[in-house]
């Protein structure tokens, strides 16, 4: 049930900026919702491939935050939001006040309250709301959605919100909701390099890869990254879902993040290392399950 806050189509432009693979698939979802949507990424294409589809185009952040009453971004890094956010030429300089603006990125919780301090002072609100899963569940609304931020700017958000994903976690503040993203991610992709050393091992002691892989899940080794990445290990399909540098950013922050909260991760931290060494050997561009080239030699 939607309350007496809620968005509707009519009520006015919703902004997007940053227009990625998974934000592409963000915002087409709401223009499928039917709400007027302005974006802006770097890449013309990006931006074209939107207009075609209803969109409007922008040629600016500012363009985007000055005529929006909600502004989503998604972007790379925790510098990219930064500057987008708090530059000269960046959204708190000319977005209205009372503007809601919801973060889908990936950051560390520093630069969210930051960030979350800056669009107070503006006299708007920020919402944290990292997303997990990947491309193709974003592009079905299937994301779920791990929120942070001021409660009232949340429920306002939650029309749009039900539209980009599901379920929806409100796990606290801003810097909750973007340490629980990457810890995830440090789980996850631990994970990921734990299952590429364990199946490359089963593969030198002989056991054929199907095989292998259909015994591992009716072990303790079963988990949702061996369901997800294991049949791509059996018949090496390295194809970019989630990216061995992508999964190197968030693992990097997250051992960050543990080390300013003086929080000791060392098997963490053992995940990080592997993931530098598969970039290092140039399969920064391949999914994250190529991490397996490391052990099968």
């Amino acid at each position: 049930m939607k309350t007496d806050h809620s968005f509707q189509p009519t009520d006015g432009e919703v902004g997007f900026i940053g227009l990625g693979r998974m934000g592409s698939g963000m915002a087409r979802r709401l223009l499928g919702a039917g709400y007027r949507l302005r974006v802006y990424d770097l890449r013309e294409q990006a931006v074209r491939s939107l207009v075609e589809v209803g969109a409007v185009g922008a040629a600016s952040v500012p363009q985007v935050a000055s005529a929006s009453r909600f502004i989503f971004t998604s972007l790379p890094l925790p510098e990219d939001v930064q500057h987008v956010y708090l530059g000269d030429a960046g959204i708190v300089p000319t977005m209205a006040r009372g503007t809601v603006c919801v973060d889908v990125s990936t950051v560390d919780p520093f630069t969210a309250r930051r960030v979350a301090d800056g669009v107070a002072a503006a006299g708007g609100r920020f919402v944290a709301c990292p997303v997990g899963k990947g491309p193709a569940q974003a592009a079905e609304g299937a994301v779920p959605l791990f929120a942070g931020g001021p409660a009232e700017a949340i429920e306002l958000a939650r029309p749009l919100l039900d539209v980009i994903g599901r379920p929806l976690h409100i796990l606290g503040d801003v810097e909750q909701a973007t340490a629980f993203k990457l810890l995830s991610n440090l789980v996850g992709m631990g994970n990921v390099a734990l299952l590429a050393e364990g199946f490359a091992l089963g593969l030198k002691a002989g056991i054929e890869p199907k095989l292998l892989a259909a015994a591992l899940r009716d072990t303790g080794a079963s988990s949702y990254q061996l369901e997800v990445r294991l049949p791509w290990m059996v018949v090496r399909d390295f194809a970019p879902r989630f990216s061995v540098d992508l999964a190197l950013k968030d693992l990097r922050l997250a051992v960050d993040m543990a080390a300013r909260m003086h929080a000791p991760v060392p098997l963490g931290a053992a995940g990080l290392q592997t993931f530098v060494a598969a970039s290092a050997e140039g399969l920064g561009d391949e999914d994250a399950a190529s991490v397996l080239k490391l052990s099968d030699r």
